[in-house]
């Protein structure tokens, strides 16, 4: 009995042969290359779209504390030990930021490098005790940002030398952007009358863009967003609000509106609008990346504080 065969088309049998000649070649294609970029951790929202914007799609990403979810109180499951033991690179904001994280490590087992992606900041000294003294929030500072960028691209070259390349064109184009929203963040401070620019918000979390812009942020709360102002407190910020005329108070994605809406209410002061701080929104929101949301937060201020 005669079996019938189809004829491969000879493109067809080259690549066959060429596969089969070279079977290296063959088996590191399609999901075994996948399975090859580095796994990758990040801390909080706004630091993995920094690391996304250097590392893209030649690496895993994994985000503990996603969009919309506060770190200051966040805590740790199973799952994100997981995640840190299974990582080859963990990039944390460090400065008390994260004070979960060094019991996640621990328990996680993991041997990945931990990068402390504020390295080379100089620190701001801050009056508190929630994170040693030192303000955490340094990305409020574009120029800050581009730090943890030059730390960012240099632990995945460290970590994937094959990607040098592409890690260091990703991350040369993004400080180009951080340039262009620095300059576009000092514009628009430049046109707040200098009376007006004071701001109250719930959560002080802005000391860095205050050094850098020259805005004078005021927080009832202090640091933490889970500590409780007192009615003394409240007074003082109300009193402040009335000998200063300052004209506009805001709210935080991160943060109970309840007080500020008080506060407001008491003084005559409007409010302004919602600032982000701490976290990301998700995707189709007001601040889904980090130069969306510097560019809504000034846009937010620069309308209360001119109008």
């Amino acid at each position: 009995m005669m079996r019938s065969f189809t004829r491969v088309p000879a493109t067809r049998r080259r690549v066959l042969q060429a596969a089969i000649a070279a079977p290296g070649v063959w088996l590191l294609s399609g999901p075994a290359l996948a399975a090859q970029k580095p796994s990758v951790v990040a801390t909080f929202s706004i630091l993995a779209d920094l690391v996304n914007s250097v590392g893209g799609d030649r690496v895993e990403l994994e985000t503990l504390v996603g969009p919309e979810n506060d770190a200051h109180v966040y805590a740790p499951t199973p799952q994100d030990a997981k995640r840190v033991a299974a990582a080859a690179v963990a990039f944390v904001n460090g400065r008390g930021f994260e004070g979960w994280m060094a019991r996640l490590i621990k328990a996680s087992g993991t041997k990945a490098r931990i990068v402390v992606a504020t390295q080379g900041i100089k620190p701001r000294h801050v009056a508190d005790s929630h994170h040693g003294g030192v303000d955490p929030h340094a990305w409020q500072s574009v120029a800050n940002a581009k730090v943890y960028v030059d730390n960012i691209r240099d632990a995945l070259v460290a970590a994937d030398a094959p990607g040098a390349t592409a890690y260091r064109s990703a991350a040369a184009n993004y400080l180009q952007m951080l340039d262009a929203l620095d300059a576009e963040v000092r514009a628009a401070v430049a046109k707040i009358p200098a009376a007006r620019r004071k701001i109250i918000t719930t959560h002080d979390a802005f000391g860095y863009f205050q050094d850098a812009y020259g805005l004078s942020f005021i927080a009832p709360e202090g640091v933490s967003t889970d500590a409780e102002p007192s009615a003394r407190d409240i007074a003082l910020i109300i009193a402040q609000i009335r000998s200063e005329g300052i004209p506009a108070v805001f709210l935080e994605n991160i943060s109970d509106p309840r007080l500020l809406e008080r506060i407001a209410a008491e003084t005559g002061a409007r409010i302004g609008g919602t600032l982000y701080s701490d976290a990301l929104t998700r995707a189709g929101g007001e601040a889904p990346t980090y130069i969306v949301m510097m560019r809504h937060n000034i846009r937010v201020l620069t309308e209360a504080l001119t109008s």
